[in-house]
């Protein structure tokens, strides 16, 4: 188990995808699909999170594919015993630090009230 990886907006679609279902294994395709992202953009991104053992994959059975011809085979993403918790709260995290450089970066109102 390595670091997590940087929690960009798009790895943050990401994972939120892959938590609707934490349990059901999806394919790549349909986790861009449903973020809304390209697959050259996910499959880095699924990349990373398994080298962090947030999540494993497979490949689907030679019966899954001979059911579908004429489809390249899928390759199956699914988090591991303790991804999808880690996976919370790195988003728990990260949302966190948003907020917090948010506040910092916010205008603050001038304690003297000079209105400058």
């Amino acid at each position: 188990m390595s670091t997590l990886p940087r929690i960009t907006p798009q790895t943050e679609a990401v994972i939120r995808v892959l938590l609707q279902h934490p349990t059901r294994p999806q394919y790549g395709r349909a986790v861009a699909d449903e973020a809304g992202l390209a697959t050259g953009t996910i499959h880095p991104i699924l990349a990373r999170l398994e080298q962090a053992g947030l999540i494993e994959s497979f490949w689907e059975s030679d019966e899954e594919v001979a059911a579908d011809p004429g489809r390249p085979r899928r390759r199956y993403y699914r988090f591991t015993q303790d991804g999808a918790e880690r996976a919370r709260l790195a988003l728990a995290d990260a949302y966190a630090k948003r907020r917090l450089n948010a506040s910092l970066l916010s205008p603050r109102p001038d304690p003297l009230g000079s209105g400058t």
